[in-house]
């Protein structure tokens, strides 16, 4: 294990992390809003402890290994979350304890959006601001990002690459270079977001609105500047503005890349995760309409296809923006809603969850095993589109699952062990683990009413959720630290 080596890259990312505190200073002499000086002073403090990390190891420079990849990502994803609670906690407007101010960032940086503060509409401009950014940049992964722009780190960015891009299929590459690869999907990522916010302020949004929201419907985070989310706005051209860019996160980036290289949408539609994905949605939707309409919830087709259609894609791509309180809807709508988000995205976009391909396979395996018992002589490969898929790649997806519900199963009896109600402690962990950040009762709009206990309970759930727990359990096995 190469600690110095992980040390200098840690250094080298807080550095580059402090610089993100400046845009928020900005909007706060902008606005005026008198809150500049917690963001400065986190500014100086990360730059300094960045440096000093840094400077006594910044000679070290040798390939890294798959496992330092490993530590480097979990330890930055825990790192992060303290450095950007850093300026929360030095606000006197806020008055936050150190519980509420690295949950707020660890909901951020892991695009969950759970939201710790109870109301929204007395928070300073900067912060709204700050909360949507850290979200943009958790969205694709802010190692990525350092990857792009930083080719002196001198180390081998597959293996940071592979260590945070989830999914079962990471190892494939766009182009023949990895930095040119984390190039070419951040500027897409860009792209996307400047387009999304250009959308949102021609269709009414104010430019500061437009701005915070565009980074967190690419991101797929779900903050807003609002306590009511899009539903502030009712304005059904902001709603299908949030629902196509909403769409477009939670598709995979490398079919973004391959349709914008080779100017063609034929990639979309053979990738069969894709097509897995317009599925669940169309059936979704449908079915959301038809109960919101039968059950006189909604009193016109078009009203219920609305809400039906915003409320799918949002919780299917683990957004969590909503435009109407879902836990009123009848019968078991709300939970089916919740359940979505396990199902998520599709691998490699910036939704949480599950993810598509996970569940296409464990569905095919499911096939596969019932043919073999009418068939037993029978050689039955797992297929993905026409691809026969290694069994190496089935093992680990069935590996996945497993680890996933068990971890998901202990955190909610613990938050349980609080006081927490099932409903609440249920759709907390699913909320947090999915990072959707939307759930059921006590936490249908924030996670204030958590005990500090559980509030840990969430951020340890917001943690696997991104980085798809292996990362982080890996951590903790001897295997990885025996030479």
């Amino acid at each position: 294990m190469n600690f110095l080596v992980v040390q200098r890259i840690l250094g080298m990312l807080l550095m580059l992390f402090s610089l993100t505190m400046l845009p928020p200073i900005g909007v706060s002499l902008h606005f005026g809003d008198g809150n500049w000086q917690p963001f400065f002073d986190a500014f100086v403090a990360l730059l300094v402890f960045g440096v000093i990390a840094w400077w006594p190891v910044r000679k070290r420079v040798r390939e890294l290994r798959l496992r330092d990849g490993f530590l480097v990502v979990a330890l930055f994803w825990v790192v992060l979350g303290i450095a950007g609670s850093v300026p929360l906690l030095l606000s006197s407007e806020l008055d936050m304890t150190i519980t509420d101010a690295v949950f707020e960032a660890i909901s951020g940086f892991t695009t969950t959006g759970a939201i710790i503060f109870p109301t929204l509409h007395d928070l300073p401009p900067s912060v709204l601001y700050y909360r949507s950014q850290i979200e943009w940049l958790g969205g694709i992964g802010i190692v990525v990002l350092a990857v792009a722009l930083l080719p002196m780190l001198g180390v081998g960015g597959m293996q940071l690459l592979r260590a945070e891009t989830p999914g079962p299929v990471k190892d494939s590459k766009l182009t023949p270079r990895i930095t040119e690869t984390a190039k070419a999907l951040w500027i897409i990522y860009l792209a996307l977001t400047v387009a999304c916010g250009l959308a949102y302020w021609a269709a009414g949004m104010t430019p500061f609105d437009a701005v915070a929201h565009a980074f967190t419907t690419v991101s797929t985070g779900g903050n807003s500047t609002h306590d009511a989310s899009i539903g502030y706005y009712d304005n059904a051209v902001i709603e299908m503005i949030a629902v196509i860019f909403m769409f477009i996160g939670g598709v995979n980036f490398s079919l973004h890349f391959l349709a914008w290289r080779h100017r063609r949408l034929s990639d979309y539609l053979r990738d069969p995760e894709f097509g897995a994905f317009m599925r669940i949605l169309f059936v979704s939707v449908a079915l959301y309409t038809l109960v919101l309409w039968y059950t006189r919830f909604a009193h016109e087709p078009g009203e219920a296809l609305r809400l039906a259609l915003f409320q799918a894609v949002s919780m299917q791509t683990t957004s969590g923006f909503v435009t109407d309180n879902f836990t009123h809807w009848p019968g078991a709508l709300p939970v089916i809603i919740i359940l979505s988000a396990f199902i998520g995205g599709c691998a490699g976009s910036t939704s949480g969850g599950m993810k598509i391909v996970r569940w296409l396979l464990i569905l095919k395996q499911g096939q596969r095993e019932v043919n073999q018992l009418v068939h037993p002589s029978a050689e039955l490969p797992v297929k993905l589109g026409r691809k026969p898929m290694d069994m190496r790649v089935i093992d680990a997806v069935w590996g996945f699952f497993a680890v996933y519900v068990i971890a998901f199963g202990i955190l909610m009896v613990a938050l349980l062990a609080t006081g927490e109600d099932q409903v609440t402690a249920f759709s907390a962990i699913a909320a947090c683990m999915t990072n959707t950040g939307t759930g059921l009762g006590e936490v249908a709009t924030n996670f204030t009413s958590l005990t500090d206990t559980g509030k840990w309970i969430c951020v340890l759930a917001m943690l696997l959720g991104r980085l798809e727990v292996f990362p982080l359990l890996v951590l903790i096995s001897p295997t990885f630290w025996r030479r």
